[in-house]
């Protein structure tokens, strides 16, 4: 941890953090904080608006680390990180990140008619890479399924990474190409399995396998800043109740094992906090190869051990409240239980870490 982030200094300032704050802002207007919309899509196909993801991308948020010759608004981490933020903490289900990831991958490629329909969010575009849970290694097989795709029932093209001996092409299937079966997650999205009907697709690339390496970093972060949103968002709920609960006369807030377990939740949010922040700062400083991997793997593991542990002590501190559907707290503790293993959970990523930077101490 930077000396600047244990001391509680922003790791942005200046205009940068202005821009990030006015970004904030933006997502909030555009979200909302209204659980109505989210419970209405629960459970259903494709599960989320595709007219709000249309209004992403007309607001640049797809294309946000995409460069602007390329047709992006190009910006960093720091801003990706503080709209996955906001995507978290009001539990948006619409695939922001999958489309990010898409974009970096057809700029690298150089495929500018779909790289452009998806900017605009005309064009839902997500990755199908790999064939087994809790993995960061590419698919071995050109043509056979590949599984847990993020709300695929919405895309309208994949794209799909073959390895070829040392290099990675890209191929683009349109959704007619694919078969795409899907099953519902805990928190009312889904994952599909996408099988191609003939082959692989359209070769777009010959070799993006740097680009898909930077592109799954810059997801698991981004995974990690929903994740820390989520967090953030359910403890400020628990706090209210809390305060105002009252039992036996008192409220529960005063009672001591009680502010015990909230402050142990509010440490874990710090550093959840912190280590995401300190990542973004990395890789916008232009943090490369392993040491990238490493830090981005820190934060990422921290975030997916984080968000179960304060998502049950939210729950748990509701009571008997917090474990019913009805009640918005727990819709949090579902939404981590579905991110918290995505693009790799903690145990995956704490051993990258350590194979990465192996005399660092977290």
């Amino acid at each position: 941890m930077s000396a600047a982030t244990a001391a509680g200094v922003a790791p942005f300032s200046g205009e940068r953090a202005e821009s990030i704050e006015m970004i904030r802002d933006s997502a909030r207007g555009l979200l909302g904080a209204e659980m109505a919309r989210i419970r209405k899509l629960r459970f259903t196909e494709p599960g989320f608006d595709p007219a709000l993801l249309r209004q992403m991308g007309e607001a640049g948020w797809i294309g946000l680390s995409v460069s602007e010759e390329a047709g992006g608004t190009g910006l960093g981490m720091g801003e990706m990180i503080a709209l996955a933020e906001e995507m978290g903490r009001s539990l948006a289900p619409e695939p922001l990140i999958g489309c990010a990831m898409s974009a970096h991958l057809l700029a690298a490629a150089g495929e500018t008619e779909l790289l452009g329909q998806l900017l605009a969010g005309e064009a839902v575009v997500l990755t199908a890479w790999q064939d087994r849970a809790n993995t960061l290694q590419l698919s071995a097989t050109a043509d056979g399924a590949r599984r847990f795709v993020p709300m695929a029932a919405g895309a309208t093209h994949i794209l799909w990474p073959v390895v070829d001996e040392a290099r990675v092409a890209l191929h683009v299937l349109t959704r007619d190409e694919v078969e795409i079966t899907t099953e519902a997650t805990q928190d009312g999205g889904h994952l599909g399995t996408v099988t191609p009907k003939a082959g692989p697709g359209r070769k777009v690339a010959d070799n993006v396998y740097a680009a898909l390496s930077e592109a799954l970093d810059r997801a698991a972060l981004a995974t990690a800043a929903s994740l820390l949103g989520g967090m953030e968002a359910s403890f400020a709920m628990t706090l209210d109740y809390l305060r105002t609960r009252q039992q036996f006369g008192k409220i529960i807030g005063t009672f001591q094992s009680l502010q015990h377990k909230a402050a142990d939740a509010k440490i874990q949010v710090a550093l959840t906090r912190a280590a995401v922040e300190q990542a973004a700062v990395a890789l916008d400083d232009g943090l490369g190869g392993e040491a990238a991997q490493a830090i981005v793997s820190r934060a990422k593991a921290r975030a997916s051990e984080a968000a179960m542990l304060v998502a049950q002590a939210c729950v748990q501190l509701h009571g008997g409240i917090g474990y019913t559907d009805d009640y918005d707290v727990g819709l949090y503790m579902r939404r981590a239980m579905v991110q918290a293993p995505a693009l790799g959970g903690a145990a995956l990523h704490r051993k990258r870490f350590m194979a990465m930077a192996p005399e660092t101490e977290e």
